[in-house]
């Protein structure tokens, strides 16, 4: 049986975004606010989960967090806004 994998984007106290696969978003998010996270989010709390999509394996959900981290910042709060 296959696990679930999901891309999430997270804001960050500076106003910018991050895109991020996992496959437990609670963990991962704990992870990102302890400072374990992506280099990009140390530093750059507090982080508030916005979006998160579900792909059926870490392929898919490589493939679409490369699509979600070409968009503007513009496309993107309109992605999160979608759900």
């Amino acid at each position: 049986m296959s696990k679930s994998w999901y891309v999430y984007i997270l804001l960050c106290g500076d106003g910018s975004y991050y895109t991020g696969i996992t496959t437990d978003v609670q963990r991962r998010l704990e992870t990102h606010k302890k400072g374990k996270g992506a280099k990009y989010t140390r530093g750059r709390g507090p982080l508030t989960l916005l979006y998160v999509e579900t792909l059926p394996n870490k392929s898919e959900a490589l493939k679409r967090e490369y699509r979600i981290k070409q968009l503007s910042k513009k496309k993107k709060t309109e992605l999160i806004k979608s759900v």
